[in-house]
């Protein structure tokens, strides 16, 4: 192998390490972190959908639209997170419907009125776990009509309150944008902003560092 041929295989290997770490550094920076925000601002006035203690040393806000398809990823790593860290976090679900997501307003109520008789928990893994069935479908209404029956809810007052929740998701995704959502899933550690989906050892990393720093 001449002089000339080693040289430009030198090159392309440094070519393609630069383009290995740029790949990584993007990746990476999906789930970037940014300034803190005011934790009171990123909670809300009105906490309606939570799980844990609300005296734990960390607080996680999670802004989310049910039709998003990173956020039907996210939504297991979440759960698994919540199941393990029970004395250590406060979890508040927030709604981030997309409006390039014709459904996923339809879901956040469907969510929200199954919370109107204390099952907005189970209502919201069958969604997200269902996601497929209903995000492009013109009877997402009925689809989740059925969800509803099969949650042994009363069906009527879900109808009935179906059209009633609309102001709380509204203040929700109006507060997103107050604390810089453009995006979902975005979480909020501790008022510490991270965009994109968090994969399960990063998020226990983040956890428990933020449970250290308090």
């Amino acid at each position: 192998m001449n002089t000339e041929s080693k040289f430009f295989i030198g090159i392309g290997l440094v070519t393609l390490v630069v383009i290995v770490a740029g790949v990584f550094f993007l990746g990476r920076k999906s789930t970037s972190s940014q300034p803190v925000i005011n934790e009171q601002k990123v909670l809300g006035t009105s906490i309606r959908n939570f799980q844990g203690n609300p005296n734990a040393p960390v607080k996680i806000v999670e802004f989310a639209d049910f039709q998003c398809p990173a956020c039907a990823v996210a939504h297991p790593i979440v759960k698994s997170i919540i199941e393990k860290n029970q004395d250590k976090i406060y979890f508040v679900y927030r709604h981030y419907p997309l409006s390039s997501h014709r459904n996923a307003k339809l879901a956040a109520q469907a969510a929200e009125a199954a919370g109107g008789q204390g099952k907005f928990w189970q209502m919201y893994d069958m969604i997200f776990e269902n996601q497929k069935e209903w995000s492009d479908t013109s009877n997402a209404k009925e689809i989740f009509e059925t969800y509803a029956q099969k949650l042994d809810l009363d069906t009527n007052k879900f109808k009935d309150d179906f059209n009633k929740v609309k102001d709380p998701i509204d203040q929700d995704y109006a507060d997103g944008n107050q604390v810089g959502v453009t995006s979902t899933p975005t979480f909020f550690i501790n008022g510490q902003k991270h965009a994109g989906v968090i994969d399960a050892s990063q998020f226990q990393t983040l956890i428990d560092q933020a449970s250290t720093s308090k």
